[in-house]
């Protein structure tokens, strides 16, 4: 699939209406103490219109003095002038600092409430969200809105002043002149404003054209193996040409609609200027208008004509920003877990770990037609190791989910110490948990770090003892930078097994009440099993634990073995026991995997 580029332009519109409006206005909820930034600007944006106005109404009085021959104050005048100028320098400095200043700071606070709001939403949520689409949020569309009240909003509302100011101005020096320019200028420059946005969706539909021929490059590249197994080369060739002619063929349409571009550019708009000259001189000749008056006349107009231009692309920019707001406080308005966030995640209240399983019944939000468990009990005492296997699909993850209430069962309730798991607060439930998951994850920063997840406030000698736990403590000696090496974007630098040992030495620091290890050495090399096994058998002693499993030879040591099939509990017992039933499904399960060992 050819990769979308990433351009702000992309970005949808919204209509502008009372609602899109009253959405919009949230935004100024997060400014906070530089509100007066904002009010400042503002008033160095009137003066910086202002300041621009009168520069063109100097200018011709300069040159009528010429005309009516008066000299005396030409010095005046282009002191004046260069005063103007002055001013109009400095109100545009300080208006473009208070805008960036004040849109930082708003920014800064809306990213942070954002990404606050993200994290602390549940699992359904991001059950139904992509990624991409998220982070999309959190960069195209906040950037959009950082451009647009930065400096979108600022020169719309300079360059809708420039219209009013420039066409009273105008009416003042000549009406006649006035109406032929209104009738000419504007429609011109609106006209070549949509012209130029023509050709602009010309050029990106080349460039995603060039975009596709990379990705037949990158595909057949990474691919080569394929492509030469398959003897496909002619066809790999034929696909990449048909790719590049087809830019020829949008290359040279886009070149055709430049050229024209540039001689509606050529022909009309300088056109209506020669006429707007042609007709103040013959005004001028009549006596009806002074020279300096026309050159006035001119500037305003080309000051008018320029603001229509710009004004119509900036409201389309300002529609993208509106746009941008919507989708960002749709997130904002999505209700969040209930989560007591604090610096130092300390156990305030530990759990026991006795659990019960009481009929319950989940559906997936997203996949409401399926079913996943259905009346599953289970009673499971403190210290206990609770094995769950079954087949794939079976429910044997979401039981681990809706113990770390990622989720709540539709039906039935889940208990842990006698009291329904809703009744404890979320933290404190999830601080007195841990899980080993099969695919671990490491943040792209230090081993250190990676360990000190679990415990943020631990020491260096707290995470070297969890580390010796995890069975990590040899490898992580071997590295010339040890504790403080980089273990990459998510932990790639590191080996599978050294993975594990890091997510269970970050278990260790932990120190929870019940323990989830999903699947936890399923994709390891029998020495990396090894270790990890004896991580994970020191780990568990003293906890409740829920050990998720496919390789059936890790879990013989079980207190019990539950196993679940299309979401119901089949069979429960000791591994001994299970063997014991001669049509039981663990049997089949045992025997399916001795027979393919």
């Amino acid at each position: 699939m050819a990769r979308k580029l990433n351009d702000n332009d992309d970005l949808p519109k919204a209509k502008i209406n009372k609602t899109s409006l009253k959405k919009t206005l949230r935004i100024f909820e997060y400014v906070g103490t530089h509100k007066w930034k904002l009010y400042l600007g503002l008033v160095f944006l009137l003066l910086t219109s202002a300041t621009a106005l009168i520069f063109p109404l100097m200018l011709g009085d300069l040159v009528k003095s010429v005309e009516k021959k008066d000299f005396s104050k030409i010095n005046e005048i282009g002191i004046l002038l260069m005063l103007v100028l002055t001013a109009q320098s400095v109100f545009s400095y300080y208006r473009i600092y208070l805008f960036v200043n004040y849109t930082e700071n708003t920014l800064a606070s809306l990213r942070q409430s954002v990404y606050a709001h993200i994290i602390k939403l549940p699992m359904t949520f991001f059950g139904q969200k992509r990624v991409g689409d998220l982070n999309s949020r959190m960069s195209a569309d906040i950037t959009q809105i950082q451009d647009t009240l930065t400096t979108t909003i600022a020169e719309f509302l300079r360059q809708f002043l420039l219209i009013i100011g420039g066409i009273t101005l105008l009416l003042i020096i000549s009406p006649k002149l006035t109406l032929l320019m209104l009738a000419i200028v504007p429609i011109v420059a609106v006209a070549a404003v949509i012209f130029g946005r023509f050709i602009r969706k010309i050029s990106r539909e080349v460039q995603e054209k060039v975009s596709e021929s990379n990705t037949i490059i990158e595909e057949t590249l990474q691919g080569i193996t394929n492509v030469k197994a398959f003897a496909n080369e002619f066809f790999e060739n034929l696909r990449y040409k048909r790719s590049t002619e087809e830019i020829v063929l949008k290359a040279i349409q886009g070149g055709k609609y430049r050229g024209a571009f540039a001689s509606f550019i050529i022909f009309c708009l300088f056109g209506a200027i020669v006429s707007v000259i042609w007709y103040g001189v013959n005004l001028a000749s009549k006596g009806q208008l002074l020279i300096g008056d026309l050159i006035s006349f001119i500037l305003y107009s080309a000051f008018v004509g320029v603001s229509f231009g710009g004004i119509a692309e900036l409201y389309a920019q300002i529609q993208r920003a509106v746009g941008s707001i919507e989708r960002v406080f749709e997130i904002l308005d999505e209700v969040p877990e209930i989560l007591n966030i604090v610096d130092h995640r300390e156990i305030v209240k530990r759990i026991e770990g006795n659990v019960t399983f009481e009929n319950v019944a989940f559906t997936y939000p997203s996949r409401k037609e399926m079913q996943v468990l259905k009346n599953v009990s289970i009673v499971v005492n403190k210290g206990e190791t609770i094995a769950v296997v079954g087949p794939s699909g079976s429910g044997k993850s979401t039981l681990a989910a809706l113990l770390l209430r990622f989720y709540d069962p539709e039906s039935g309730r889940i208990l842990i110490d006698g009291q329904d798991a809703k009744s404890y607060p979320l933290t404190e439930l999830r601080n007195n948990m841990a899980i080993v998951p099969q695919d671990v994850l490491l943040f792209g920063g230090t081993i250190r770090e990676n360990i000190a997840y679990g415990k943020p406030s631990a020491s260096i000698s707290e995470i070297a003892e969890a580390a010796r736990k995890a069975n990590a403590l040899d490898f992580i000696d071997s590295f010339p930078e040890k504790f403080e090496t980089i273990v990459g974007e998510r932990g790639m630098k590191l080996s599978g097994g050294q993975r594990q040992r890091i997510a269970i030495a970050r278990a260790v620091l932990k120190d929870p009440s019940i323990l989830i290890l999903d699947e936890a050495t399923s994709s390891l090399d029998s020495e990396s099993e090894r270790l990890v096994q004896e991580a994970l058998d020191k780990l568990m002693v003293g906890r409740t634990s829920f050990v998720i499993a496919h390789r059936l030879s890790t879990i013989r040591k079980a207190d019990k073995i539950i196993v679940i099939d299309k979401g119901e509990v089949r069979e429960s017992g000791t591994h001994e026991e299970l063997m014991l039933n001669g049509n039981g499904l663990y049997r089949s399960l045992v025997r399916l995997q001795m027979e393919l060992a």
